[in-house]
């Protein structure tokens, strides 16, 4: 699903009269859940899951293709983890 899809579901599940309103709520929850990870904070949405930010260390890793080692530098990565109520429902 893209982002306009996205948008569009969201318009008729939340029964929103513009789709300029919609995009623009879709756009600030973005924006707001990219704001807190940004700072390293996590969020946690009861029954849907948790963002949080963590660090994957440094390591050594080989190219599939010609076998050469290759150092891949320590990096922060967002993680999710998902809800009970949502695994059940994915699960259905």
């Amino acid at each position: 699903m893209t982002k306009q899809e996205f948008i569009n579901l969201y318009q008729k599940n939340m029964d929103i009269e513009t789709k300029k309103e919609s995009e623009k709520l879709v756009n600030g929850l973005f924006l707001t859940l990219e704001e807190v990870l940004a700072k390293g904070e996590e969020l946690s949405i009861i029954g849907f899951g948790k963002f949080e930010v963590v660090t994957q260390s440094a390591r050594t890793c080989r190219n599939p293709k010609t076998g050469e080692a290759i150092e891949v530098a320590e990096k922060k990565v967002v993680k999710f983890k998902v809800g009970k109520v949502l695994a059940e429902k994915v699960a259905k």
